[in-house]
């Protein structure tokens, strides 16, 4: 699989990105939301793992933007707020196909992904 990472945090981001590609995934990465619809018009990924809490523009607000272009592309909200029920249900409200907090451990996110994206009408983590 070919993950975009979207995540403000430098160290989150690249320890993601790293992680994920020690599993055998292709994986971009960008610390900024507001260059993610451009990048995704340029590249091609199958699904975003995106933080809610960006300077910019935040997460919410980006997986409207995603959806307005990109229907079916899985958006996976990784955050470090834990599981904030409200945050959770404007996740998905917004468009994103599950919910994995940061809090988990490399393992632990790990699945929570591959959950979401096989069953990404359900999926929460």
């Amino acid at each position: 699989m070919n993950f975009l990472v979207v995540d403000d945090n430098r160290l989150l981001n690249r320890f993601l990105v790293t992680y994920l590609r020690s599993k055998g995934h292709a994986c971009s990465s960008l610390t900024d939301g507001s260059k993610v619809e451009s990048w995704l018009d340029l590249n091609k990924c199958d699904a975003v793992i995106l933080d809610i809490g960006m300077p910019k523009i935040d997460g919410l607000s980006l997986i409207s933007i995603i959806r307005a272009h990109y229907a079916d592309l899985p958006i996976i909200i990784f955050t470090g707020l834990g599981y904030d029920e409200e945050m959770m249900q404007a996740a998905r409200y917004a468009g994103a196909n599950g919910y994995v907090s940061k809090g988990l451990g490399p393992s632990e996110i790990y699945s929570a992904l591959m959950r979401v994206l096989n069953n990404p009408a359900t999926a929460s983590n």
